[in-house]
C-alpha cells in the first residue's frame, strides 16, 4: 500500500489488526495511465528530495521513476490550487484520463494479517555536524547518495559529472538574466517615454542638474543594469570555461566508526564508493579517484577482486589515512588534508570533487514504529533481534529484514527478505490450514 502509513496495531502473533492511513493523492490511482502531461503543464517548480535537492519537480510529480504503483501524486502544500488557495487547475485541464480529484480525502483502513514484517530502510548520516569535512559550505563536497544522483542518467545533471557549484552558476545565470530582462524593460520604457539615452540621465543625476525622484530611479535602474549585464557577461565566461569533474576523491568512514556520532562500521560505503568511483569512469575515462580509507571492508563474495580491478582498470588510488580536514582552494576546489599512514606525513591535495562516504543510520520511523510494535531496539538505534534468529524481533510475529535491523548491502538485504517472508509464511499457513479444516 503505497504512500500509506501505520497508525495504529493491535493482536498478537497470527491476529494482528492493522490500521492504515491511505493518503489522499489527489489523483484517482485507478484512472492514472503515468503519461505524464500533468506535470509537464505544471507551472509551479519545487526542490526535489529524490534528487537530494540538486534538481527541481513539479507540485505533481512521481516520486521516482520506477515507482509502484506508476502514478502521479500531488504536493498539496506546493500546489497552488490546493496550498496556496489560487486559481490554477492546468493539471485538471490537460489530463486526458480525469484522474485528478481536488476533492479526495485520507481514507483510514483496518486489516487484519498474520505476521508483520518491518522493513523501514534506514537513513543517510547528516555530515553537516561534522565542520571539519566543509559540507554545506563547500559547494563541492557531496554526499554518496547525491554523488549517486549526479551518476543516474535520470538524475539533475542526465548522468553527466557537472559540479554543483556549476549547477549552482547555472541558476544563478537564469536568475540573473530574467532580472536582466526586468530592468531592460523598464529602462527602454523611461528612454522611450522621455526620448533621452539612460547615460545622459546618469550624468545629469551625477552632476546635481537632475533631482527629480523618476530621474534618480531612473539613473539608478541603468546603473544596477550596467553592473547586472557585467557580472552576468562573467558568469557566462565561467561556464563556458567550466568542466566535468575529472579528479575525485572518497572519503570514508564519515559519521561511522567514530565515538563522537555511530561506533558501527555501515558496511556497505566501501565497496559503494568503489562502484560509483568504476561507474565515473566508465562516463568518462579521464576521471581518476583516490579513495581514502583506515583499511576497506570488501567483505563478500568477489568484493576483493572487484576492488583490484578497480584500481587496475578504472583509474582508483586506494590511500591509507584518514582525512582530517577539507577546506577550499583555487577555482572552488576542495582540498583535502589527510595523514598518510604509509609515508608518516600530513599532505593537502586539491581535486574537483569529495565525495563522503555517510554512515548508515536508522529510518526516522523506526523509533515510532517501535513504540507502536511495542518491539526493542538495540544500542544503536536499529530494531532489536535474537543473536541466534536475526529475523525475529522481541515481540512474536514481529519480523525484520534489511537496513531495518542494521547497516546491509542489497544482495544481504534481498536474502533478508526472502528470510522474512518464510518466517512469516510460518505463522500464516497453520492458521489457514486451520481454518480451511474449520470449514
Amino acid at each position: 500500500m503505497a504512500y500509506s502509513e501505520v497508525e495504529q496495531v493491535s493482536g498478537e502473533a497470527g491476529s494482528f489488526k492493522v490500521k492504515v492511513r491511505k493518503k489522499a493523492r489527489f489523483v484517482k490511482e485507478d484512472c492514472c495511465t503515468g503519461c505524464g502531461a500533468c506535470a509537464e503543464k505544471c507551472p509551479t517548480a519545487v526542490v526535489d528530495a529524490y534528487n537530494a535537492g540538486m534538481g527541481s519537480r513539479k507540485a505533481i510529480y512521481k516520486y521516482f521513476p520506477q515507482g509502484i504503483p506508476s502514478v502521479f501524486t500531488i504536493d498539496a502544500a506546493a500546489c497552488r490550487q490546493l496550498g496556496q488557495g489560487k486559481k490554477c487547475g492546468v493539471c485538471a485541464k490537460v489530463c486526458q484520463a480525469n484522474a485528478i480529484d481536488y476533492e479526495q480525502k485520507d481514507r483510514e483502513l483496518e486489516i487484519e494479517v498474520g505476521a508483520v514484517i518491518l522493513a523501514t530502510g534506514y537513513e543517510v548520516f547528516d555530515p553537516s555536524v561534522m565542520p571539519e569535512y566543509g559540507y554545506d559550505r563547500i559547494p563541492n563536497v557531496v554526499t554518496a547518495l547525491e554523488f549517486e544522483r549526479l551518476l543516474s542518467a535520470s538524475g539533475p545533471t542526465a548522468g553527466h559529472l557537472e559540479r554543483p557549484s556549476e549547477i549552482a552558476l547555472e541558476k544563478d545565470i537564469e536568475d540573473a538574466e530574467k532580472e536582466v530582462k526586468k530592468l531592460g524593460r523598464q529602462v527602454k520604457q523611461l528612454e522611450d517615454k522621455h526620448g533621452k539615452a539612460s547615460a545622459e540621465i546618469a550624468g545629469l543625476v551625477a552632476s546635481g542638474a537632475a533631482s527629480d525622484e523618476e530621474s534618480r530611479q531612473w539613473a539608478e535602474s541603468a546603473g544596477k543594469l550596467e553592473s547586472l549585464e557585467a557580472e552576468l557577461a562573467t558568469m557566462r565566461a565561467r561556464k563556458a570555461a567550466a568542466q566535468t569533474a575529472k579528479r575525485l576523491a572518497f572519503i570514508q568512514c564519515v559519521g561511522s566508526r567514530d565515538f563522537r556520532h555511530n561506533r558501527f562500521c555501515s558496511s556497505y560505503c566501501c565497496m559503494h564508493s568503489v562502484k560509483e568511483a568504476m561507474i565515473a569512469h566508465e562516463h568518462d575515462n579521464e576521471v581518476t579517484s583516490s579513495i581514502f580509507c583506515m583499511d576497506l571492508r570488501a567483505v563478500g563474495r568477489g568484493f576483493e577482486e572487484y576492488k583490484l580491478r578497480g584500481g587496475k582498470q578504472a583509474n582508483i588510488r586506494y590511500v591509507r589515512g584518514r582525512v582530517a580536514e577539507i577546506t577550499e582552494g583555487e577555482g572552488e576546489n576542495p582540498v583535502v588534508w589527510f595523514e598518510s599512514t604509509t609515508q608518516q606525513q600530513v599532505i593537502g591535495e586539491s581535486f574537483d570533487m569529495v565525495v563522503l562516504a555517510t554512515a548508515c543510520v536508522p529510518s526516522v520511523s523506526t523509533r515510532p514504529l517501535a513504540e507502536m510494535f511495542e518491539v526493542e531496539l538495540d544500542g544503536n538505534g536499529f530494531f532489536k533481534t535474537d543473536p541466534l534468529a536475526p529475523l525475529n524481533t522481541t515481540r512474536p510475529g514481529v519480523f525484520v529484514c534489511g537496513c531495518a535491523q542494521g547497516p546491509m548491502d542489497i544482495p544481504e538485504s534481498v536474502a533478508q527478505a526472502s528470510s522474512a517472508a518464510a518466517k512469516a509464511a510460518e505463522i500464516v499457513a497453520p492458521a489457514r490450514q486451520a481454518a480451511a479444516a474449520g470449514q
